[in-house]
């Protein structure tokens, strides 16, 4: 535990800041269950895939490379099967729907978790900003095409972060998506968490009459690989104080898991969950208009690619 998480205290539910993957889902039985878990190769990913199989369900873990992705799930048991799916390229995004469809003909969940974080300088792809583009454009096409696999009680788990809340003021800069303006790494990482939010909140108004649920999540702080771009005074200090002040990965993977299996989030749709909790996201992440600017603005940018 770290020292910050002893003044943290659990929420109604019995789980908080301190809460495990391996508690949170302690005597599920999760056999005959079908999880995709994007960038599973790392990190919370990958600690949230391991639990899962652990629990008895069979993974479809996804990251950049094939190899990645087949070095975690050869070992989860389960009939789990890893695919490449680089989500800057809706090219290979779409390749991977194709062999999904053709290896598996439902899905219980959903876990968008793959990301990149904070790139030092303006990166661009297709003309938009890089962090835009992977972390918010190649999951709405991945988690759009899933939706005809989807189970009727399926689960969407988006993997947001507080840093939504580094978003510009404006929340998304329509006329700065390619990152011109005055880039700054983390109000553009910022803003992709946010469209993140705001993705998971027009999805769940238009699932509305099904049963499918979707939600977002701040995991936590944790030191993973998504650190990899930052300077590396600033790593190795997260490195040496990383004990005293950031969750554990299996912390971090901890409200993945009880978004995506716990019993408890069945009817829960729409909603921005933190330690475990549900909680409170940027007021202006609850702006229906502006989810539905962005969703338009989305299909418009996905469309070049067909």
């Amino acid at each position: 535990m770290s020292l910050y998480g002893i003044f943290k205290r659990n929420g109604k539910n019995g789980f908080g800041y301190n809460t495990t993957a391996e508690m949170v889902t302690e005597g599920l039985n999760l056999a005959g269950k079908t999880i995709l878990v994007t960038g599973c190769n790392s990190g919370i990913g990958r600690e949230s895939a391991l639990v899962l199989a652990r629990r008895g369900a069979t993974i479809i873990g996804t990251a950049r490379t094939l190899e990645k992705a087949e070095e975690v799930c050869k070992t989860l048991g389960n009939d789990s099967f890893g695919l490449a799916c680089e989500l800057s390229d809706p090219k290979n995004i779409r390749e991977c729907l194709a062999k999904l469809k053709k290896a598996v003909q439902k899905i219980n969940v959903v876990i968008g978790n793959a990301g990149i974080m904070a790139l030092p300088r303006l990166t661009q792809i297709h003309g938009y900003e890089l962090q835009f583009f992977t972390n918010h454009i190649g999951h709405f096409i991945l988690i759009n095409g899933l939706l005809d696999t989807m189970t009727p009680d399926g689960r969407i788990v988006m993997v947001s972060s507080d840093a939504h809340k580094m978003a510009p003021a404006d929340t998304i800069e329509f006329d700065n998506l390619d990152g011109k303006k005055k880039y700054k790494p983390w109000k553009a990482y910022g803003q992709s968490k946010m469209a993140n939010i705001l993705f998971v909140k027009e999805l769940s108004r238009r699932l509305i009459k099904t049963g499918i649920t979707v939600n977002a999540l701040h995991p936590g702080v944790i030191q993973t690989n998504l650190w990899r771009h930052m300077n590396p005074v600033i790593n190795g200090l997260f490195s040496f104080f990383g004990k005293l002040a950031l969750k554990s990965i299996s912390q971090g993977a901890a409200t993945t898991c009880y978004a995506a299996v716990h019993p408890d989030m069945k009817n829960i749709s729409g909603q921005y969950l933190a330690d475990c909790n549900v909680t409170s996201s940027r007021p202006d992440s609850n702006d229906a208009e502006l989810a539905a600017k962005l969703w338009k603005k989305s299909e418009e940018i996905v469309s070049v690619f067909k």
